[in-house]
């Protein structure tokens, strides 16, 4: 069965093409004289001789077994697959996969087709099935029970029916289909069948015990299944869905279930307390923006997180939040934010970095091009604006930097792209393609694409010579760069402004600051593994403020680093 030219083709041992089963198939078009058990040995043989993969397989003859039932099924489409459904367990191991393409099938079928006797008639027979799957006599899976139940639209009064018919005992009741309906899905419920017993509760309208019922499927972790019956039972049982989640401290499921069912009012201290823990985990990733945009204007929710932002030392979001939303009564952050970054992460003035250039017209590109030509390593970082609006194009790449061992130059890609792409082109390319110059980044392999991607336009862009990824060197490395100069330089790296607005002219202080470290890091780290790996003994000098020498002894089986500063001393030894 190729599903390119949509023809079914079954096969003999030798590949030929069997005329007598191509016949077979030709029945398909009209189910006049075609008993259901002839059919769905016919749907057994395509799928069987099929040439596609299981899934495409199943549109396929899903399309056919839909068009089939308009071919004159006999005694009715509805009627001719609950026959089908009787004599499916037979099948053995197709059993349950044509059982849900079928009903699926018949599911789209019923959907353009108007009520008709030979539906009523289908669930008259659909309710005696239900009750010989019940009483083991045949034998479907619990999750077939449902969608037989559903597409059929089998209540109980056709159960009860169906109960009369069959004489099951002379001193018939109204409530014995209920009885015999709640025995089954106790069963379920005994086998943590959770899902498919909360499906028949709602199907059949039963209001089964109380909260005890939820938190079983609570502790056996069915929370789908747990929230699906709470739903049905109304909002008391989904109020004490959501004490649930809270108590297990599953937030977000209680944040989604009270929302989704407005339930603010009730439940306002963990509402709240949900959002925060959103909030935090978005000011975890550095997405501020976003996280400001989630508060919806809530001033409980912006001043949790101006603390997030003092506590990150994002002093110019907590200044920006502020005075965007007046929020007062918080105290001046410059000073914390010092006192908060020297301790836990690296700081650019630690470093041996002389200047940090921003290069933007025609006359400072050539003046860095010639400086970097003369440079045997560089690092190279790039930053764009985050898209927060899901399925847009991502925005163009802002800047770019590449550093020396003491210099650090920042380019404005959107600006020199639109005075002198054709200056830039050819400047770049003399950087990235040069065999001379060894650039290093980390997981640069995003920023490539992104580049290609913004300045389609520009060759320098297409190949780079002589690049070396970082994040290959140290494979180990846990928590990225930042966690990659903690374990080398014993601090990491303050990542709480990497999805700050780059298209911003000039950018802050805090963001120049942010940039330049990667890219210089890079050099650091390249060297710690590459010097002692050559030379076996070296002491390297960093000539910077705060750091002394780094001195690496290095045998066959390890590198050892002695740090001669304070700063370092306390991370690495």
């Amino acid at each position: 069965m190729g599903i390119e030219e949509g023809v079914v083709e079954l096969h003999d041992d030798k590949g030929k093409i069997d005329k007598k089963l191509t016949i077979s198939v030709h029945t398909f078009s009209d189910l006049t004289y075609t008993s259901p058990v002839v059919f769905l040995y016919l749907l057994k043989e395509c799928y069987a001789h099929g040439t596609c993969k299981a899934t495409n397989k199943f549109r396929i003859l899903q399309q056919k077994v839909y068009h089939a039932l308009e071919n004159s099924p006999q005694p009715g489409p509805a009627t001719f697959v609950v026959w089908c459904l009787y004599v499916l367990p037979i099948f053995g191991l197709h059993c349950e996969g044509f059982s849900h393409l079928i009903i699926s099938a018949l599911r789209r079928f019923l959907n353009l087709a108007p009520i008709s006797e030979d539906t009523s008639k289908a669930k008259v027979i659909a309710a005696r099935l239900f009750l010989d799957i019940v009483g083991g006599l045949v034998d479907h899976d619990e999750r077939i029970v449902v969608k037989i139940l559903e597409v059929f639209d089998v209540k109980l009064a056709d159960v009860d029916e169906a109960l009369c018919q069959l004489n099951v005992q002379d001193d018939y009741k109204p409530d014995t289909a209920k009885t015999l309906v709640e025995d089954y899905i106790f069963k379920l419920i005994d086998s943590q069948s959770y899902m498919t017993a909360a499906s028949l509760l709602e199907h059949f309208s039963i209001r089964h015990s109380g909260q005890s019922f939820l938190v079983k499927m609570m502790q056996n972790k069915q929370s789908r299944a747990a929230e699906k019956w709470a739903t049905f039972m109304g909002k008391s049982m989904l109020c004490a869905l959501v004490q649930e989640y809270a108590d297990q401290n599953m937030l977000k499921q209680a944040y989604e279930t009270i929302k989704k069912n407005d339930l603010k009012q009730e439940f306002p201290d963990v509402y709240h307390k949900c959002k925060e823990s959103s909030l935090k985990k978005l000011a975890e990733k550095a997405l501020w923006d976003l996280a400001e945009a989630k508060t919806h204007g809530d001033k409980q929710l912006l001043e949790y997180l101006v603390y997030l932002a003092m506590e990150a030392g994002y002093s110019e979001k907590v200044d920006e939040l502020c005075e965007r939303y007046s929020l007062e009564g918080f105290l001046n952050v410059k000073e914390s934010e010092g006192s908060v970054l020297q301790s836990k992460y690296l700081h650019l003035d630690e470093l041996a970095v002389e200047n940090i250039i921003w290069v933007d017209e025609v006359d400072g590109l050539c003046a860095a091009t010639s400086h970097i030509e003369g440079c045997k390593v560089v690092g190279l970082d790039c930053e764009w604006k985050p898209n927060y609006v899901k399925g847009s194009k991502p925005n163009k790449v802002s800047i770019m930097q590449i550093a020396s061992d003491k210099t650090v130059f920042i380019f404005d890609l959107i600006k020199l792209f639109e005075d002198i792409p054709d200056i830039l082109d050819n400047c770049l390319s003399r950087i990235l393609q040069s065999p001379r110059i060894l650039k290093l980044g980390y997981n640069f392999q995003c920023d490539i694409k992104q580049l290609a991607h913004s300045y389609g336009e520009l060759r320098c862009f297409n190949n780079y010579e002589k690049l070396l990824d970082i994040q290959n060197v140290f494979k180990d490395a846990r928590g990225g760069l930042s966690g990659l100069a903690e374990k080398i330089l014993g601090t990491g790296l303050n990542k709480t402004r990497r999805n700050s607005n780059w298209e911003l002219r000039p950018l802050s202080h805090n963001q120049v600051f942010y940039f330049c470290l990667p890219s210089f890091t890079f050099s650091i780290c390249y060297n710690f593994y590459d010097c002692p790996k050559r030379f076996g003994f070296i002491t390297a000098s960093l000539s910077t403020k705060k750091f002394s020498d780094l001195i690496f002894i290095c045998t066959d089986q390890f590198v050892c680093l002695f740090l001669l500063c304070p700063l370092l001393g306390r991370g690495c030894a």
